[in-house]
């Protein structure tokens, strides 16, 4: 089976461990992942953070490495027919890309297309901004995110923080810590089979 093509949507602060360790792993199993930054072109740098959680009411965040945008917003945009699925990684970056119409444009191509759309953390923040992409679904994300989920019309699944949830061709994760589970549903909305011998 020949590898998909994912495209990514990051801003600046997004979750470190988000981008990098999905893109990865995705990678690793001959997945091609585009991540890409409004106004942002191929090798471009972007900030990230590392949030956590400390024994505080909220989490704390803390800079995290930069990462390297792979693809350049335009032609990304100009190519959405190619992509299988779109993947929104969480931290503070969709706090302020969600806003851009260009982001909300994609999401919109893949949700009335049907492919599969990825979400972690506050990366349900995206699809919260596009209407009619949460509505009827269930999804997970940060805990924070609920009442804004239950506002465009969608359920707010609280899975623990290992794990993840679908619905449909829709998988979505609390967080950073659910990774693995993420990523492994991920795939078999892929159609991503790994066999060991």
């Amino acid at each position: 089976m020949s590898g998909k093509k994912i495209l990514m949507l990051t801003g600046e602060f997004t979750e470190e461990y988000e981008i990098y360790v999905y893109q990865q792993g995705m990678e690793a199993v001959g997945h091609t992942v585009h991540v890409v930054c409004p106004d942002k072109s191929e090798g471009d740098l972007i900030k990230t953070s590392l949030h956590d959680f400390e024994g505080d009411q909220t989490y704390t965040e803390k800079p995290g490495h930069f990462a390297e945008i792979n693809k350049t917003f335009s032609e990304a945009e100009a190519e959405l027919d190619s992509y299988d699925a779109v993947y929104a990684a969480g931290g503070r970056g969709p706090e302020y890309i969600r806003t851009d119409p260009r982001i909300q444009a994609m999401v919109r191509h893949f949700h009335d297309a049907g492919k599969p759309i990825f979400t972690i953390c506050h990366g349900v923040q995206i699809l919260m901004a596009v209407p009619g992409v949460l509505k009827g679904r269930k999804v997970a994300g940060l805990g924070a995110c609920a009442p804004e989920v239950a506002a465009v019309g969608g359920t707010y699944i609280d899975v623990e923080p290992k794990e993840a949830y679908v619905d449909g061709t829709m998988v979505s994760a609390k967080g950073w810590t659910g990774l693995a589970a993420f990523m492994r549903e991920c795939l078999k909305v892929l159609g991503t089979e790994i066999r060991h011998n």
